[in-house]
């Protein structure tokens, strides 16, 4: 067996390999489209680990493992023995010597880390706090099914310096794009993130990052305009707070117009109409949420395929 890979941000990729999966998950998704059987990981099997709520993370992983020849074993947080306080250490170990693999969908960076240091089988990251890599690939797929590339052009981030605001601006950095953010005082990335992506920028000549405060200075000649809710799961006490903060960072009809025209819209759902985007704007024809969210299982599938692929 080879030394096992884990995928717990964008920076486990190279430059080559992203690209190399983006056009990895189109093949296996016109491959499905056609009722082409691709079963690399047949005899392999997924352990998923749920701490966090979900419906795209679970049901896509389940479903590609199927279809890639696998079997995946869901774990609830609760339903399990590490939702009992079980050390992550003990778990990472058990499920090692059961299972090809490891996803962890859970709250703090330093957990799936942790697993990962135990583990010694490839460990995914289905979510945490800090990154959700695994939708910026989905929607790096969408964006370049429907313009043919992913360079040369404009990306703008609408809302929190969440986890996916950070995993924006690593695939800027690694992939060498422009992108604009939008967020709040109070709300912005976590400057170790912005401060390794700038360094990474100008070592490359590629790529750009800009953080501004007003919508409109972001959005401003964009190609690709993504958001997100503005209070992510783990923040409903501070809701309230969050929506006066962000009150002026709806996606809406008037503000997609300052965009380049034919923008595409990007929401990693669940969405909340009237908040950070209306509904006008989700169902409109600029949006790709909904190919943009089938395009989990397909990027997925080429993640899958080659960090458990080499593995064996």
């Amino acid at each position: 067996m080879t030394t096992k890979r884990d995928f717990l941000s964008l920076d486990d990729l190279s430059e080559d390999e992203f690209r190399t999966t983006l056009a990895r998950a189109i093949e296996l998704k016109e491959m499905r489209a056609r009722g082409e059987v691709c079963q690399p990981l047949r005899g392999q099997t997924l352990a998923m680990i749920f701490e966090k709520a979900s419906t795209r993370t679970r049901v896509s992983f389940e479903v590609g493992m199927f279809e890639l020849g696998g079997h995946a074993v869901y774990l609830a947080g609760q339903g399990s023995q590490i939702g009992r306080g079980e050390p992550i250490s003990d778990t990472a170990r058990v499920l090692s010597g059961y299972c090809s693999g490891i996803l962890i969908r859970t709250f703090g960076q330093e957990r799936l880390e942790e697993l990962a240091r135990w583990a010694t089988v490839p460990v995914f990251n289905g979510l945490t706090d800090m990154f959700h890599p695994c939708q910026i690939l989905a929607d790096l797929q969408t964006v370049l099914e429907l313009r043919g590339t992913i360079d040369g052009l404009r990306y703008c981030w609408l809302g929190d310096g969440n986890n996916m605001a950070h995993s924006w601006i690593k695939a800027a950095a690694i992939l060498g794009f422009d992108l604009a953010l939008a967020c709040p005082d109070g709300y912005t990335p976590d400057p170790t993130v912005v401060r390794d992506a700038e360094a990474r920028m100008s070592t490359s000549g590629r790529g750009s990052l800009t953080i501004v405060g007003e919508p409109s200075a972001a959005i401003a000649n964009c190609d690709v305009i993504s958001t997100d809710v503005w209070a992510s799961m783990g923040q409903e006490d501070e809701a309230a707070a969050r929506r006066q903060a962000f009150a002026s960072y709806c996606l809406d009809s008037n503000l997609l117009k300052q965009a380049n025209p034919g923008a595409h819209v990007l929401h990693c759902l669940p969405a909340h109409r009237g908040e950070e985007i209306t509904a006008e704007v989700l169902e409109g024809e600029q949006s790709a949420v909904f190919q943009q969210a089938e395009n989990r299982l397909h990027a997925q599938k080429a993640v899958l395929e080659a960090f458990l692929g080499s593995s064996v």
